[in-house]
């Protein structure tokens, strides 16, 4: 069987260490070259921004990892560039499986309905994911600054910027940036370097996570599918999870219980008896494997003047439900235009803190939502016990009892109804303001597109519907989409089927660069469109608007 082989990329000496004194300056400095500190590269050089990206390694995360990526997720980095070559690489799957013992309890679906560029969810490794982002962020070579072996070891902030110290394998240098991005992970040397509390509840459950190398699943028709177990009959733990993953890697996971003994558990003596007890005798390999335990905690604020955290070193949350890799790229779609429109002098920076008020909403939403899972999958009692078996019970024959079962609820868009910048609830019926548009069938000029591939990026007045063509915002870019028998202009986009059905007709919308639903608006309300605009940008550049 063959063995993946982890790509490292090459150390370059940066300039500054070629100076004196050894000092330099970026716009953006971000810390971290996982997929959110790689995303974000990429997003703020899609909107003109420079930034400088500091490793500490020079490989791509070893282990799968984060393996699951959401349609949301995926949404977004085909935004970026890599959606399309994420999905042609994994496994696409949208059905999950869900047992007790032995018995199959029921099954579902997660994308029921047609007409959606993106799947339900993929299963693809990390450092593939990775991989696809480093080839990316070359197609910006005048923007993104990738720096391997640079080490952040010390910053200092002001209310102009934060001067950070980089150590490299030739010595150390300064760097002065006007922000800095901390992406780098549940054990962020940024936040323990500013005694930042992060607060919340770790989990003594231990969970044995393995990656085996099979030419063929022990599964007749998981090739595709999630797999989870309650009461596994192949393992005396509480739980078992199986995915599969591309190049005949299959992802295991077993519930071992708080007593288990992390260090003995690695060893390969007694993984192997586990991992055969599940497959069978059938030949694997075993690629990686992670005793862990998991945290649900986040920082109480994102922001810190011009220190931003993003991804796992701002919210942590367990791997049951794909919520971590998945919110931190929603973090950084959420981010990502903001600070752009700083840099670029469009809007104040006080703009950044609506990404606390919104992604701190989404961090504990998914916080929550895997805090439940814990508790249903980890009964504390003998009273906690009998409930989750009563309801796995009733669940072979109860639909209501089946939105009872939690292993896990699957990653979803947090909706921003309420927030600072989104603007009430509109008229005309339709997407709810807050929420992010939903993926459509068009055509233009007769050729096949997508919805979602005319938005995202900068702001949109998309109208639907001949009722909703008056719509208008000077200096606003319109999009409109022509129902079926309606004529269509030059420049208009033609429902494929879905967007009367999704969005309502004679009905417009202002679509924030995140592709986000900003404010909704019926035929006849044209006159609120630049006080809805003004609300999402309180501190607007006036140039957006005139």
């Amino acid at each position: 069987m063959a063995r993946y082989e982890y790509r490292r990329f090459p150390y370059v000496p940066p300039p500054e260490l070629a100076r004196s004194p050894r000092e330099g300056t970026a716009r953006v400095a971000i810390v971290g070259a996982g997929p959110v500190g790689l995303a974000m590269a990429i997003d703020l050089a899609l909107h003109g921004i420079a930034s400088v990206v500091l490793d500490d390694n020079d490989v791509v995360s070893v282990g799968s990892r984060a393996i699951c990526w959401a349609k949301r997720t995926l949404e977004i980095f085909d935004r970026l560039g890599v959606g399309e070559a994420m999905v042609a690489k994994g496994v696409t799957w949208k059905t999950g499986r869900l047992f007790h013992g032995a018995d199959e309890v029921y099954s579902f679906d997660l994308l029921p309905e047609a007409g959606h560029k993106m799947p339900a969810f993929i299963n693809l490794q990390q450092y593939h994911v990775e991989e696809l982002l480093v080839a990316r962020c070359a197609d910006f070579p005048d923007l993104v600054d990738l720096r391997w072996k640079n080490r952040v070891v010390g910053h200092e902030a002001t209310d102009e910027g934060v001067r950070l110290e980089v150590m490299t394998p030739d010595g150390a240098y300064g760097l002065t940036a006007g922000w800095m991005l901390a992406c780098d992970g549940a054990r962020s040397p940024t936040r323990q370097r500013m005694g930042l509390p992060f607060e919340g509840e770790t989990f003594e459950e231990k969970f044995l996570i393995v990656d085996v190398e099979m030419p063929e699943s022990p599964f007749a028709t998981a090739q595709a599918e999630r797999w989870f177990w309650f009461r596994p009959p192949f393992h005396p733990g509480q739980s078992a999870l199986f995915h599969k993953q591309p190049d005949d890697i299959y992802r295991i996971d077993l519930q071992l219980g708080p007593e288990a003994d992390a260090d003995a558990e690695r060893d390969p003596a007694r993984v192997i008896p586990r991992i055969r007890q599940m497959v069978g005798d059938r030949p694997f390999e075993i690629d990686w494997l992670s005793i862990y335990r998991f945290t649900c905690a986040r920082l109480e604020r994102f922001v810190h003047g011009r220190v931003v955290f993003v991804g796992d070193s701002a919210h942590l949350v367990s791997p049951f439900g794909a919520r971590g890799g998945n919110g931190g790229i929603q973090d950084v779609d959420n981010l990502g235009w903001k600070l752009a429109l700083v840099l670029r002098g469009e809007a104040e920076p006080s703009i950044i803190d609506t990404y606390d008020e919104e992604r701190g909403r989404a961090a504990d939403e998914n916080i929550r939502h895997s805090s439940r899972a814990t508790r249903f999958m980890t009964p504390k009692s003998p009273a906690e016990r009998h409930f989750r078996d009563a309801v796995l019970a009733l669940a072979h024959e109860a639909p209501f009892a089946r939105r009872l079962v939690n292993s896990g609820r699957l990653s979803t868009p947090a909706v921003l109804s309420g927030v600072c910048i989104v603007s009430g609830d509109g008229g005309g019926g339709g997407i709810v303001p807050g929420a992010p548009c939903p993926d459509a069938r068009v055509s233009a000029q007769g050729s096949p597109a997508w919805l979602l591939e005319r938005l995202g990026g900068r702001f949109v007045l998309l109208t639907v519907g001949e009722g909703a063509r008056g719509l208008a915002a000077p200096g606003l870019e319109r999009l409109h989409v022509a129902l079926p028998g309606e004529a269509a202009a030059v420049g208009d986009l033609v429902d494929g089927g879905d967007v009367a059905a999704r969005y309502g007709r004679d009905v417009g919308y202002l679509v924030r660069p995140d592709q986000h639903v900003a404010a909704r608006f019926a035929a006849a309300e044209a006159g609120r469109i630049a006080a809805a605009l003004s609300r999402v940008l309180p501190a607007a550049v006036k140039a957006a608007a005139e």
